[in-house]
């Protein structure tokens, strides 16, 4: 007999820090099943795994790509701005 699990609620944050783990399916039943749950409900953290996937195609294709000048410290700045207007949510 499979044995059930309760699925309870986690945060983008633990979602965000166990994200890399969830993808290469280093995470136990539980956690995945509670990240699934997650995503299902989360566009932010679903687009986040999407875009995490696609980086992970492209690195391993072995495709080099040149960034506009700035562009690490644009992105840096646009991605801590967006973090700091999530109400309640802290930067893990």
């Amino acid at each position: 007999m499979p044995m059930s699990y309760m699925v309870t609620e986690i945060s983008c944050e633990e979602v965000w820090r166990e994200l890399s783990n969830y993808i290469d399916q280093g995470i136990d039943r539980e956690l995945r099943a509670r990240m699934e749950l997650h995503f299902k409900g989360c566009k932010h953290c679903s687009a986040i795994l999407e875009g995490t996937r696609n980086v992970v195609r492209l690195v391993g294709d072995g495709t080099v790509f040149d960034l506009p000048a700035g562009f690490s410290q644009r992105l840096y700045e646009k991605l801590n701005k967006k973090l700091e207007r999530r109400p309640g949510k802290s930067r893990p």
